[in-house]
C-alpha cells in the first residue's frame, strides 16, 4: 500500500503542516474523549442504516419501504475510523488545525507518528485509505480530492464507483465498510487506552 514514494511524501507533508501550524505536538491532547464519542455515534449510525437497509419489516414499520442507506453506512464507517484517528492523535498531544484538508492532514499524521514507528499495523493504516476513498469516491464529495489526489491510479476505480456500482455492490461495499471501521476502532481504542 504505502510505498517508499508515499512515505518519503506523507514525512515531507507532516514536517510541512507542522511548519504551517496544521499539526501541533502538545503534552496532552484535551479532545480524545469527543473524538471517541462522535466515532462511537458514527459507528452505531452505520449499524442502524445496514439493519434498516437490510430489513424490509423494519423499513414498513418506520414508514420507509424500500429504504437504501447504504451510501451512508460507507460514510458513517469511514467518519468513526477518521474521529477514531484523530482520538488516537490526541491521546498522543497531536492537533489537528487544517481547515482545507483535514482528513488528508489527519492520515498524514497517523502514518507518521503510528505506522512509521510500528505502533499501528499496516493493515489499519490501510484500512483507514481505503475507507476514506471509498466513502467519498462513492458519495462524489468534493473534499475526496484532497484526499485521494496524489492517488492517480483511484481514478479509474472512482469511475467505476460512480457509474457502474449496482445496488449489491454498495451493500457489499457498506458491510466491508462497517466492518473494517469496527476493527480499526478496536485496535485504536486499545493503544489509547494503553497511554491512558
Amino acid at each position: 500500500m504505502l510505498d517508499k514514494k508515499e512515505i518519503d511524501i506523507i514525512r515531507k507533508e507532516v514536517e510541512k503542516s507542522m511548519k504551517n501550524g496544521e499539526i501541533i505536538e502538545t503534552s496532552k491532547g484535551d479532545f480524545a474523549h469527543f473524538f471517541l464519542k462522535n466515532a462511537f455515534d458514527s459507528i452505531e449510525t452505520a449499524k442502524l442504516l445496514i439493519e434498516v437497509s437490510t430489513k424490509e419489516e423494519m423499513q414498513s414499520s418506520l414508514g420507509f419501504p424500500k429504504f437504501n442507506g447504504f451510501l451512508w453506512v460507507i460514510n458513517s464507517s469511514y467518519y468513526s475510523m477518521f474521529y477514531t484517528a484523530r482520538a488516537l492523535l490526541d491521546s498522543r498531544g497531536i492537533t489537528i488545525k487544517a481547515d482545507n484538508s483535514v482528513h488528508s492532514v489527519t492520515f498524514n499524521a497517523l502514518v507518521y507518528y503510528f505506522y512509521l514507528n510500528g505502533k499501528l499495523e499496516r493493515r489499519f493504516i490501510e484500512d483507514f485509505k481505503e475507507a476514506g476513498e471509498e466513502a467519498f469516491e462513492i458519495l462524489g464529495k468534493e473534499k475526496a480530492k484532497i484526499l485521494i489526489e496524489e492517488y492517480s491510479s483511484e481514478k479509474e476505480k472512482r469511475n467505476k464507483f460512480t457509474y457502474e456500482i449496482g445496488e449489491i455492490a454498495i451493500k457489499g461495499k457498506a458491510e466491508t465498510s462497517l466492518k473494517r471501521a469496527k476493527k480499526f476502532n478496536e485496535e485504536a481504542r486499545k493503544i489509547i487506552e494503553e497511554s491512558a
